[in-house]
């Protein structure tokens, strides 16, 4: 990868360095004298929105990729126009950071035809500027807008700005900008295509607010892995056949894409799909209808919300969602209503709409249950974060329901659209605030398995359910806490929660680590890792396979930060990397909170696996973690228990 990258730099800086830059014609051009130019019959142009931000500063991507491109000789009728800025720093000696600088690729090469001084690429104004002066001054019979950059799913937008401190262009923004040009048009949209090359956009908000303007979009549900798309192959395609409509080239970029992937080790959670956006009505009433059903199926049962937040926990959901990682809130859309069939009928709808709508989709094994869009559940409770989605998100049956979830009350409009359904009132939720569950006793059977015993009223309460496991050092005053897991029996209609525990946890080369649960499925389940890389901090991306009882490394991520970006970054270990283990420390006698702390160092090998190892002897704990759908926590009381050769004797029920 590395070889590759230093190759495509080095071609793009050669190719700069022919550019003749500067100059009376730069200057005339960005006075804004310019006259429109006729489309030609049987032309495409790509409008490429490239916000490097610390991607380009830190390694180079946005260059590779201008590179990756640069290796395809277009035609005549193919043009690519380009508006870079956002980075700090240029990989290559010709761009420059102070400046929005735009250029065109075509036949005769790359050239930069305007400069601008600096503005900030995730504002409405900067997007508008850009597209108008595309298409203005290089219009095609049929055009793509695509954007380079990272992405936080429907509520965070995409186009991260480095030197403006990490602005981005939301939903509402991105409309605002292409309604300018090209005034939304649902029936007769004048793009053929939109295109994310970053994480997380592909959602059904997304879809919904370029159904105005595009035929097509193409968009990867999860955190796409640094190399992204591959320029060099769908732009070849493209010209190769000029004659090609968006849903092709969307295939084409989808199809490279993995290929690509496949090809430097990171297909293994890659998503991308093609959206057919003229199909995409249908799939929004079905969606409405969805949340119009949960809405009557809360109103008649109050435990239907802890139920919901059930199925959204089993279903696949993106960008991490754990409190180490940070919660981007998005949960695929058709996995989410398989889950909920049983309940809700409507669900059968929004698949077969689903089904219609999501044209072609490529994906890796660890996302195997990806139908090409997501939709917002609010997996971290965080109410401020929901907010931000009521301003942008599609369904209007999901904010109200979501909004009297979280709270406990109707939002603005929320009692008239029950009206409109006739409901007369939503039944005053139970929470874990409403149960004198926090500090509940857990028993240990003859065996020395541990249980909790609830009753069935945890079905109506409890949204979630897993344990968290310490290891107990008395004599120095010190616990650790190892992490959490979600290997528990759960018997919903007695309200008795069991520990599967098996006296073991996950290790890199033998090496205990704090894990988190980040996503629990029939086939897999994938945990987070903390680590230090190379003194940097990353999450590294584990799955297990239930099938073959296999543990496997799928990469290294920075998670989310704290603007809800999600990091465009996937990083496969290296032989020679250095991971130091990272555990999380408080004492324990005190009240004190758990801190962060480095552990053990240990460099990567060519063998170098996560698997299972024992725990090690000495005296551990585990507390059992409650969750409801308002994502409220509590706590059992702690069973301790002594590890001796792999051997668990539980010693204490703690009261």
């Amino acid at each position: 990868m590395k070889k590759r990258l230093f190759a495509l730099c080095a071609a793009l800086a050669m190719a700069l360095s022919l550019i003749a830059c500067g100059g009376d014609e730069t200057a005339d051009l960005s006075d804004g004298d310019r006259s429109p130019v006729s489309a030609a019959e049987g032309s495409w142009a790509v409008y490429w929105y490239l916000c490097g931000s610390d991607l380009e500063t830190n390694g180079g991507c946005a260059t590779a990729d201008l590179g990756e491109m640069m290796e395809a000789t277009l035609p005549e009728n193919v043009t690519v126009v380009i508006q870079t800025g956002g980075a700090a720093v240029w990989q290559n000696n010709q761009m420059d950071p102070d400046k929005l600088q735009r250029w065109v690729y075509d036949s005769g090469g790359l050239r930069l035809v305007e400069e601008r001084e600096t503005a900030n690429m995730g504002d409405a104004q900067t997007l508008y500027e850009f597209l108008d002066f595309a298409n203005t001054s290089y219009p095609a019979e049929k055009v793509a807008v695509t954007f380079w950059n990272h992405g936080g799913g429907s509520v965070s937008g995409a186009a991260f700005d480095e030197l403006y401190s990490g602005d981005s262009l939301d939903l509402g923004e991105m409309y605002q900008a292409f309604n300018q040009v090209w005034p939304a048009d649902a029936a007769h949209p004048a793009l053929e295509l939109v295109g994310f090359d970053t994480c997380l956009m592909a959602t059904i908000d997304v879809a919904a607010v370029f159904q105005n303007f595009a035929k097509y979009l193409v968009a990867s549900e999860e955190v796409e892995p640094g190399n992204g798309w591959l320029y060099s192959g769908w732009l070849s395609e493209l010209a190769q056949n000029p004659a090609m409509d968006g849903g092709d080239l969307g295939i084409a970029i989808c199809n490279t894409y993995y290929e690509g992937c496949e090809a430097v080790g990171t297909a293994d959670q890659t998503t991308l799909s093609v959206a057919d956006l003229t199909r995409l009505t249908p799939l929004l009433e079905a969606y409405e209808s969805f949340g119009q059903e949960a809405l009557a199926a809360a109103a008649e049962d109050p435990g239907f919300f802890a139920q919901l937040g059930r199925a959204a926990a089993q279903s696949e959901n993106y960008g991490g969602n754990t409190r180490e990682q940070g919660y981007t809130n998005m949960v695929d859309l058709g996995h989410l209503a398989r889950q909920t069939a049983w309940m809700l009928p409507s669900a059968q709808g929004v698949c077969d709409a689903l089904a219609d709508c999501v044209i072609y989709q490529v994906g890796g094994p660890y996302r195997s249950e990806a139908t090409g869009l997501s939709c917002y559940y609010s997996y971290s409770g965080d109410v401020e974060d929901f907010n931000g989605y009521a301003g942008v998100g599609a369904g209007e049956a999901f904010k109200h329901l979501f909004a009297y979830g979280l709270t406990g009350e109707l939002g603005e409009g929320g009692e008239e659209y029950l009206a409109s359904l006739d409901i007369e009132e939503l039944p005053a939720m139970r929470t874990l605030a409403d149960t004198d569950w926090d500090g509940a006793p857990l028993d240990v059977d003859e065996e020395g398995t541990s249980f909790l015993t609830l009753g069935p009223e945890a079905n109506d309460i409890l949204a979630g359910i897993s344990f968290s496991l310490f290891y107990v050092d008395e004599e120095n005053d010190q616990m650790l806490f190892l992490g959490t897991d979600n290997d528990l029996e759960a018997d919903w209609d007695s309200g008795v929660l069991r520990d599967n525990f098996r006296g073991v946890w996950g290790a890199i080369d033998g090496h205990i680590v704090y894990m988190e649960l980040s996503s629990e499925g029939d086939d897999y389940n994938l945990y987070s890792v903390p680590v230090l890389l190379n003194d940097e901090a990353y999450n590294l991306q584990v799955a297990y396979d239930f099938s073959g009882g296999e543990w496997s490394i799928l990469g290294a991520s920075p998670g989310l930060n704290e603007s809800g970006m999600a990091a465009k970054e996937l990083r496969l270990l290296e032989e020679g990397d250095v991971i130091t283990t990272i555990w999380q420390l408080a004492s324990f006698s005190g009240d004190d909170d758990f801190e962060m702390v480095a552990a053990e160092e240990l460099t990567v090998t060519s063998d170098t696996s996560f698997g299972e190892a024992p725990l090690p002897d000495g005296q551990y704990g585990m507390v059992f973690e409650m969750r409801d759908a308002a994502g409220n926590y509590a706590y059992s009381d702690a069973v301790l228990f002594d590890c001796l050769d792999g051997e668990i004797t539980t010693t204490i029920g703690v009261d």
